[in-house]
């Protein structure tokens, strides 16, 4: 799934290409996609919007239109976001192309369908559920380590699964919570409640570390994901655990390993991490 770095990633390519272009024509090709309003009230409302403004807010892409409206996007697992020319080959599980002006269309393909689209007035977001519990940002500015320290005091269960839950902290997923659990030499089963004071710090630093780098490297590139013009990722060539079960460990020597956790592929050092 696309986390911080990877929607981060697509925004930033998007922004500069697709701002003040109209919207003039929509085909949709998989109605379910669609969660807010009806599919066809949405091919309806977006055609003849102009795209005014890009943002992310924890996994999702907002792009702000005109008359007061904003098309909310979460990629799912395998949801893809790329500005093509028309004469460009439709690949297989296309399923919403928008044509833009300038000669230009914005494809959103997704092989496992498990993205979602939302057309709503802009001051009406909060009607998105997982849009509007999130969490803070990690690299926003009211994400300070005393903020984070007081969020961690009371809330137990293991430290992974935290990090993943999206009310706790917005955007971080598998990968990034395995490479900043690492970095921070912290046991993924460890109990949030029993880490120290300067595991939270080092933890902190991490996860802000480990995002901005994510992003640097223009996202993590290990299955469906590309950035808005189709380019992938760079960051799978500094993972330090995830995905490297059996290897060594960049620290310590000793093999990577993984542990399904909250049904989900864990990897981690076991000397490295307590």
């Amino acid at each position: 799934m696309p986390e911080l770095p990877e929607v981060e990633t697509v925004k930033n390519t998007l922004e500069r290409l697709v701002l003040g272009k109209k919207i003039r024509g929509v085909k949709l090709s998989l109605p379910k996609l669609v969660k807010m309003p009806s599919s066809q009230e949405f091919v309806k409302n977006i055609a003849g919007k102009t795209i005014q403004k890009l943002r992310r807010r924890g996994k999702y892409l907002l792009f702000d239109m005109t008359e007061g409206y904003t098309w909310v996007v979460h990629l799912g697992m395998t949801g893809q976001l790329v500005l093509v020319s028309p004469a460009e080959r439709i690949t297989m599980h296309t399923h919403l192309i928008l044509d833009l002006d300038d000669n230009v269309q914005l494809r959103y393909i997704d092989t496992r369908q498990f993205g979602r689209f939302y057309l709503l007035p802009t001051g009406e977001l909060e009607k998105i559920r997982g849009l509007h519990a999130l969490g803070p940002e990690p690299l926003g500015e009211e994400f300070t380590l005393e903020f984070f320290r007081k969020r961690l005091a009371s809330r137990r269960g293991k430290i992974k699964q935290l990090l993943l839950d999206q009310t706790f902290i917005a955007g971080i997923g598998n990968i990034y919570a395995d490479e900043a659990l690492h970095r921070a030499g912290i046991n993924p089963e460890k109990n949030a409640v029993s880490l120290t004071e300067e595991e939270i710090s080092r933890l902190f630093y991490s996860i802000r570390e480990v995002l901005r780098e994510g992003i640097r490297y223009r996202g993590t590139s290990v299955r469906d994901y590309v950035d808005g013009r189709g380019q992938k990722g760079g960051f799978q060539n500094c993972l330090r655990v995830y995905g490297r079960r059996g290897e060594p460990c960049p620290g310590c020597g000793s093999p990577v390993e993984r542990i399904r956790l909250g049904g989900r592929s864990t990897y981690f050092c076991p000397s490295c991490q307590k």
